[in-house]
């Protein structure tokens, strides 16, 4: 007899999960994870091209590369101001990220679920992405049951 697993919900096989690993791949270049990193530095007023290049010093040919392939899956924006590009961190596409990763964390050992996410999604709100409250203190700490 076969063994009974439903394939609509192996992760490797889930919508979701082509999706966050797309991101990943994104990021699978060291100058692209110090992009995402420079602009969570300065979130939420992001920088210009010209300062990314500046900081990174990364050839402006490559740096264009890099910044299209982030933006592609969400993990950076772009606006225009003027004559320049402002970039700044897609901080709901990294939350989502994050989330998708810690989901099923502990799940198995009937641990609560890791409080960890309230804290990443209140120091990455912006008004921009329509999350700005902040949430209130959880009920338990990693001292108290939570996993992460």
């Amino acid at each position: 007899m076969r063994d009974e697993v439903n394939a609509s919900t192996a992760p490797s096989e889930t919508p979701d999960a082509l999706r966050y690993a797309e991101m990943f791949a994104a990021l699978g270049h060291e100058a692209r994870v110090e992009i995402v990193r420079g602009l969570l530095a300065a979130h939420p007023t992001g920088l210009v091209v010209g300062e990314l290049k500046e900081e990174l010093e990364i050839p402006p040919s490559t740096l264009s590369h890099h910044l299209d392939a982030l933006r592609r899956v969400g993990l950076i924006t772009v606006e225009r101001e003027g004559r320049f590009l402002r970039y700044r961190a897609g901080a709901r596409a990294l939350r989502e990220l994050l989330g998708f990763l810690y989901a099923e964390c502990c799940s198995r050992g009937g641990i609560q679920p890791p409080s960890v996410l309230r804290l990443i999604s209140s120091a990455t709100s912006s008004p921009e992405d329509g999350a700005g409250e902040k949430s209130g203190s959880s009920s338990k700490d990693e001292s108290s049951g939570s996993c992460c």
